[in-house]
């Protein structure tokens, strides 16, 4: 046994359990090996066995004990009575537990690498954590729990863990005054409601951010969720916790750290360093954006002049108060749709540029999430951050949707799967968002046919972006291409019928060539060779340009 590693003493463990049903025959004959793996790894005789039939299937992410029952020659019910050495497992995180559809177990690879080198396998230190540190692991956990790698009970005891271990953070002393302790049944609860605020400084927390730390139809998330909705919640009596207060109408499915709360039990943290910005692109100064000509068709014209013209400041707020007087949403909500390239994105710049108000740019494919229920938060948390902009800044910033079409999409009847769960519940806060908006929101989409009914009812002007006339295709050659005469820019205008994103495109193809190679002899020719290339190209890869 002196040259004796773990991987083979799993071997030889695994090869006598072979058709035993784990019985004392067995147990006799694999002792000493049972024995070597129970001391090197603090374990059980018991969970040693049940460690190595793990340990042989340790690339199969979804382990089950039927997987067992062929090898062993025995029933699952047999398999059964290993559930305490199972948990012994699972608390030593040699092995995680994972449900979906079912109970399933992994090995993370962190643990085979270290029976690899024949070492027992530690979790990370988390003593003398600093509060930073702490909330780190908390988030940690949560999320694990979240995503089903580690159950309810695994998650309650390792929080309780990390606190008893760094008793001397002002956090944890600070947990007695809301009468909490880690033995506390609200202790997991408390515990997400201070990680949610100190690393997403979340604001505003619902029911759907704090029922996964609860089992499936468990009535301790009842009695909590019943508390909560009617203020009677240990946290609204010890003034953890209150509600959100929008305009003076309290959200009762909305809940926030009171102020004397953070006072009092974030001391060590700095947290306007610590928080990291919502998935919105950040703000765009309308004094960074270039100035650019645009030409439009003559009914694009008019309507993009008055909705220039309405976002004036002095015209804005006054026809705000009016709608306001007589009782009408005071909000602008506007969609531009059309096919690509036809300016709609840089319609929407030149406008913030010409009435001086900044925007905020939402990119749809970083607020979406694959966890159900982060995405509603973004969603939301961007609209809560647009309103605290519109109340700070002189002018009321845009708020931009751009190529909008995957989250107004036509809602799902009858969503069963979580997916189209999350897609319906995104849009009904979108759409609820939108009602009560009181500032602006531009959005862009390509496909106006896959949008929802209810979305178009609730955008005040709708402008739709057309493929450029001839006058018009003409003008933008003439201005992408300066020494281009007008008989030359008519004749290109003509023959193709191209939008003008792809006009700027060939444009910039034809400058790259310029610079290249010179001043072509047959500059006409040499524009109509790169018209049929982005023709070719156009029809393949369907390019969406933002002209």
């Amino acid at each position: 046994m002196e040259q004796m590693d773990l991987l083979q003493a799993f071997e030889i463990i695994v090869d006598k359990a072979k058709n035993s049903s784990l019985g004392e025959k067995f147990y006799e004959e694999a002792d000493s090996y049972l024995g070597f793996v129970s001391d090197k790894l603090d374990i059980s005789k018991r969970a040693s066995a049940i460690m190595a039939l793990f340990a042989d299937r340790c690339d199969d992410s979804h382990i089950q004990f039927s997987d067992f029952t062929d090898f062993l020659g025995c029933r699952i019910l047999s398999l059964l009575r290993y559930a305490n050495e199972i948990q012994e497992l699972v608390d030593k995180e040699y092995i995680c537990r994972n449900r979906d559809e079912g109970f399933y177990y992994t090995i993370p690879m962190e643990v085979m690498e270290a029976f690899q080198h024949n070492e027992r396998y530690n979790p990370m230190d988390v003593e003398e954590l600093t509060a930073r540190e702490l909330f780190d692991k908390f988030d940690e956990l949560f999320t694990k729990c979240r995503r089903r790698k580690i159950d309810k009970q695994v998650l309650r005891r390792k929080l309780r863990a990390l606190v008893a271990k760094n008793e001397k953070l002002a956090f944890v002393k600070a947990m007695a005054s809301y009468d909490v302790d880690a033995d506390n049944m609200y202790f997991p609860l408390f515990v997400l409601f201070c990680t949610l605020f100190v690393v997403n400084g979340d604001d505003d927390i619902r029911y759907h951010d704090l029922e996964f730390i609860y089992k499936e139809d468990d009535a301790e998330w009842r009695y909590a969720k019943r508390d909560l909705s009617q203020g009677d919640h240990l946290f609204f009596v010890e003034k953890f916790i209150e509600y959100t207060n929008d305009d003076g109408f309290v959200d009762r499915e909305s809940f926030k750290i009171t102020d004397d709360a953070k006072k009092q039990l974030f001391s060590e943290l700095n947290l306007s360093s610590m928080r990291g910005s919502r998935p919105n692109g950040g703000m765009l100064s309308f004094e960074d954006i270039s100035p650019k000509q645009l030409f439009y068709n003559s009914k694009e014209q008019r309507q993009v002049e008055e909705l220039t013209s309405l976002l004036d400041e002095e015209h804005f707020q006054r026809i705000k108060n009016r709608l306001k007087e007589a009782n009408f949403r005071s909000g602008f909500a506007c969609l531009f749709y059309g096919a690509p390239g036809t300016g709609k994105t840089e319609t929407m710049l030149q406008i913030a540029k010409k009435t001086g108000r900044d925007l905020i740019q939402l990119n749809v494919s970083e607020v979406k999430s694959m966890w159900v229920g982060e995405s509603e938060k973004n969603i939301k948390g961007i609209f809560d951050d647009y309103k605290k902009k519109v109340k700070q800044l002189a002018k009321a910033p845009i708020l931009l949707f751009n190529e909008a079409d995957a989250i107004i999409g036509k809602r799902q009847v009858g969503a069963e799967r979580a997916v189209e769960k999350m897609e319906n519940s995104i849009q009904n806060i979108i759409l609820q968002e939108i009602e009560q908006l009181d500032g602006i929101l531009i959005a862009t989409t390509n496909l106006p046919e896959n949008m929802d009914k209810a979305f178009e009812r609730r955008f005040l002007y709708k402008i739709q972006f057309e493929k450029p006339d001839l006058n018009c295709r003409t003008q933008i050659w003439q201005a992408m291409i300066p020494p281009l005469n007008d008989a030359d820019a008519s004749y290109l205008a003509g023959k193709y019928d191209f939008s003008g994103g792809e006009i700027e495109n060939i444009a910039r193809h034809f400058t790259i060539q310029t610079i290249l190679h010179g001043k072509s002899e047959n500059m006409v020719k040499s524009l109509a060779e790169f018209c049929e290339s982005e023709r070719l190209e156009g029809s393949r890869t369907k390019r969406k340009i933002g002209f």
